[in-house]
């Protein structure tokens, strides 16, 4: 799916969640990755090396905008790879299961893709598959998001 025009603004919230772009440690790191991807089967930066992940986030080639509640605790979070830009990969987005179902996520991936394009990009795009949650087309599309290939490939390639 992609993105090729500026996308609307969020709509406000008047919840005590927030939004902000972060830089994480790879423990933290790891530890969001796991508590949003472990129900979808995530096992990419699962599998990189230590120390190239943390290359990869101290290194100015990705953004991370993570969703917190009152207290601190990520819900969720929108990760950008800026590797090769003008072009950006919406490489990674979701939310923990306890924060699913009340709106947090469509908001998360508004505020982060309208940021992200602050930055000036041509295209956004993302790839998503039947593993993904089941609301996630929908989510993307609402965002403006257009499917522009479709691909059937066996497990693994990616």
């Amino acid at each position: 799916m992609e993105l090729r025009e500026s996308p609307t603004p969020p709509i406000e919230r008047c919840g005590g969640e927030r939004i902000a772009l972060e830089r994480l440690s790879r423990d933290e790191y790891l530890t969001l990755y796991r508590s949003v991807g472990e129900p979808l089967r995530w096992d990419q930066r699962l599998q990189m090396p230590a120390t190239d992940l943390k290359e990869l986030l101290d290194g100015r080639l990705l953004s991370i905008y993570v969703l917190r509640n009152l207290r601190g605790h990520a819900l969720g979070f929108c990760e950008f790879d800026l590797s090769a830009f003008p072009e950006i990969e919406l490489k990674n987005f979701g939310l923990i299961p306890a924060a699913q179902g009340r709106g947090l996520g469509p908001w998360l991936l508004a505020v982060a893709i309208r940021e992200i394009w602050r930055s000036g990009p041509t295209r956004i795009w993302l790839h998503t598959d039947t593993w993904d949650h089941p609301a996630a087309i929908r989510v993307y599309e609402r965002a403006g998001f257009h499917v522009y290939d479709v691909r059937n490939e066996a497990p693994g390639m990616l």
